[in-house]
């Protein structure tokens, strides 16, 4: 009888054990992680450098790690061959919208200038281009010394402030490791208004660039700077915009004409403001 008992007890353990494992299994595969599918996007097969337009060649596929969808990634190379880089990436860095130029905005430096601004070649030097430091990325003011028959003294004044310089040369990224370059054209990034301004500054006297910190963004306000300053002789000098404008009137009109007369061997002249 005992035995019998202790047989029972034993099958029925069994039984037990059986049936519990075979349950905690189910409820471990039932709780375990799901196979989600890996998230793919296109990502550079190299080192890209600002203002170069992707190809299938510097495209590639890869695994992304983190968790639901990455904005303004892509899943297709197609998707991205001929679209123009704003800024260098690294090679297996997974490409976003945020870092490419508008769609037909082109290549090299017009994928740089944003919508709305312009681009506008100025020629420079050594002593101008601030001993080759003028490289791109940099901020500049940009300064005028000029005379005029309304003020026939040299002036000094600050046509633009905090300009950024697109281009040195032919370079549209700085040197890596910031080696000055001697170049004999910078362009600068201007809104279309501040053009206009750079094109007659350069029109009517000498143009200097100052550099300074690109986290700098105060506007400074300065009254031109003629030989009296610099003399102790501080006459009142007009401000720089009146001192454009100014110079643009005299430059487009003259203050009066002459006009001479003959009439046979007879000569006369007449002025007319």
């Amino acid at each position: 009888m005992t035995k019998r008992i202790v047989a029972a007890v034993i099958i029925a353990l069994l039984v037990s054990g059986s049936l519990t494992y075979f349950l905690s299994r189910r409820i471990a595969k039932t709780n375990g992680p799901h196979n989600v599918p890996k998230q793919q996007y296109v990502a550079a097969t190299r080192n890209l450098e600002a203002g170069e337009a992707l190809t299938p060649q510097s495209l590639q596929i890869v695994d992304w790690n983190g968790s639901g969808v990455l904005a303004g990634g892509f899943t297709k190379v197609a998707d991205l061959s001929g679209r123009v880089v704003l800024f260098p990436l690294a090679k297996g860095e997974i490409i976003l919208e945020r870092q490419l130029a508008s769609v037909g905005s082109g290549a090299g430096l017009t994928a740089k200038i944003p919508v709305g601004m312009r681009a506008i070649a100025v020629r420079s030097d050594d002593v101008i281009g601030v001993a080759g430091f003028l490289l791109p990325g940099t901020h500049v003011d940009v300064l005028m010394t000029y005379h005029s028959d309304a003020a026939p003294e040299p002036r000094t004044v600050t046509v633009l402030q905090n300009v950024v310089v697109l281009s040195a040369g032919q370079l549209i990224h700085p040197d890596p490791e910031g080696k000055p370059v001697s170049v004999s054209v910078v362009t600068l990034l201007l809104k279309p208004e501040d053009t206009e301004k750079i094109a007659l500054a350069t029109s009517l006297g000498g143009m200097y660039f100052v550099l300074r910190n690109g986290g700098d963004q105060d506007q400074v306000t300065a009254a031109p700077i003629g030989l009296g300053q610099l003399t102790g002789n501080s006459t009142p000098v007009a401000t720089a915009h009146s001192a454009v404008s100014a110079l643009h009137s005299s430059k487009s009109r003259p203050s009066h004409y002459d006009v001479d007369t003959f009439l046979g061997d007879k000569q006369s002249t007449k002025s007319f403001n």
